[in-house]
């Protein structure tokens, strides 16, 4: 039977480039014009159209190549969902070189353990900012909801959306501030240059 490689690359944010992805994905042997992506969109959003129309594109036999786990998922749930598909297929998973077939005890194994490492990155970043945000604010470096933020705050908060782990919701509730806050900030950083200069947020219509 043949084997045809099925490529996936993911980016959480407009400003991050897939370019090193796809390199990754063309050195592993997949051919450019069968790699799919997905560009601004985070491991935690299902609604991804580029996996989707991966996963459509596998046949039985084929491999969906995928640079590293995390561009793939970002949940063990998530994860799970996705190697029960490939296995109704027929369908190995490659992260990188290493290839997990989902059908086959030991692969599955492997694949939930990864998942959950991941996962638990994920979860570990988020509470370490969460704990960061409280210290500074017990020592009274946040005062709470204000309408604006201090330079570095905002800084920090341009810096913190870029990394397309945190959502509007999260940032305001960090903070301390209301969303229609966190809009300006990352439109005032835009024209500022600052993290979020590719991006245009408008806030006022929102």
């Amino acid at each position: 039977m043949k084997t045809t490689l099925i490529g996936y690359a993911r980016c959480s944010t407009d400003k991050q480039d897939l370019s090193a992805q796809k390199q990754a994905l063309l050195e592993l042997g997949v051919s450019e014009n069968l790699i799919y992506t997905d560009h601004g969109l985070t491991g935690t959003n299902r609604q991804r159209p580029g996996l989707d129309q991966a996963i459509a594109a596998v046949r039985e036999g084929d491999t969906l190549v995928v640079p590293k786990l995390d561009r793939l998922a970002r949940s063990v749930p998530d994860a799970r969902a996705i190697a029960d598909q490939l296995a109704a297929k027929g369908v190995k998973l490659a992260l990188g070189a290493s290839v997990y077939d989902p059908t086959d005890p030991m692969g599955k194994m492997f694949f939930n353990i990864l998942a959950t490492f991941a996962e638990f990155e994920s979860d570990l970043i988020r509470m370490r900012t969460r704990e960061g945000m409280a210290i500074a604010r017990a020592k009274g470096k946040l005062r709470g909801k204000q309408p604006k933020l201090s330079e570095k705050q905002q800084k920090e908060l341009g810096r913190m959306h870029a990394t397309g782990e945190y959502s509007i919701s999260d940032l305001a509730e960090l903070f301390a501030v209301s969303r229609p806050t966190v809009y300006r900030t990352l439109n005032r950083l835009q024209t500022t240059g600052g993290p979020q200069n590719s991006i245009i947020i408008p806030y006022d219509t929102i």
